[in-house]
């Protein structure tokens, strides 16, 4: 396993006008991953994510920035499509860990892609679930 796969908080800050330190290191992340092919991401991410860019942000973005942000990240970062696999393992880590059916499909989706790390600030930071470590890239350690 190797590289990361980002939950869609990580996506969603690169817009934050209000929360400069986060804005900050999600833009760095992505672009790096983007540049080095280090990272990845679901169709969960992709469609949470134009959701709350166009819907659910303080100043939701056009379409025009919707689509250039569609075509210029996640599209690049997307390889995780929905299977019946998925949504069975989806269950079994709902099960096991009881985290939400939502978090356990992102959990699957990054089990699935091989990331060794699953960057979010929504679950346990430093838990390891089958050789996947959740870490907050937020964090201030």
């Amino acid at each position: 396993m190797s590289g990361d796969f980002f939950d869609t908080n990580v996506l969603v800050y690169m817009f934050d006008e209000v929360n400069h330190r986060k804005r900050d290191i999600a833009q760095n992340l992505v672009w790096e991953a983007l540049e080095n092919r280090s990272a990845r991401i679901s169709f969960q991410v992709v469609q949470e994510s134009l959701n709350v860019l166009t819907r659910q942000a303080s100043s939701p973005a056009n379409s025009m920035t919707a689509s250039g942000f569609l075509d210029r990240v996640l599209i690049p970062l997307w390889v995780v499509m929905p299977s019946p696999s998925i949504y069975a393992r989806t269950l079994e880590l709902q099960a096991l860990y009881q985290y939400s059916f939502y978090d356990s499909l992102l959990i699957a989706s990054a089990l699935d892609s091989g990331a060794s790390r699953l960057l979010s600030e929504d679950m346990q930071d430093g838990q390891r679930i089958e050789g996947l470590t959740i870490t907050n890239p937020f964090a201030e350690h």
